[in-house]
């Protein structure tokens, strides 16, 4: 008898936007998609920090806008952290501003929500990658 071959871990993902039917819209998109686990919510940048340092996720969703601290603060205190750490920002705004604004923060990428459908488990399955 062949011993069964391990599966291939899945990817652990932290969502953090302050928007609760956002967070779960992607939990949705997500849920279909077998490699990928969602590991944790955050409704704030503070949190989003704090979990992602409890959680040690593959991959952290971060939305610009919230309150307590934005994205991009958490972005950096995230990488600050953890060197290593992926963090695919999301926002509503396509702006030049912002989407340099997530790159000084240490965002692997940046993926707009009109995209999300589109392009998220992609990009989540390239940064895990790497």
């Amino acid at each position: 008898m062949e011993a069964a071959t391990p599966l291939s871990p899945r990817i652990k993902v932290l969502i953090a936007d302050d928007q609760e039917l956002f967070i779960y819209a992607l939990e949705a998109i997500l849920s279909a998609e077998e490699r990928i686990e969602v590991a944790g919510r955050a409704l704030d940048g503070k949190q989003a920090v704090q979990l992602a340092r409890d959680l040690s996720p593959d991959v952290v969703l971060m939305d610009i806008s919230m309150p307590v601290m934005d994205g991009f603060e958490a972005t950096r205190l995230i990488r600050a952290d953890r060197s290593n750490a992926c963090v695919l920002m999301l926002s509503g705004s396509s702006s030049k501003d912002d989407v340099d604004g997530a790159r000084r923060a240490g965002a692997a990428a940046y993926v707009t929500k009109d995209r999300v459908g589109d392009e998220l488990v992609g990009a989540i399955v390239e940064l895990a990658s790497r």
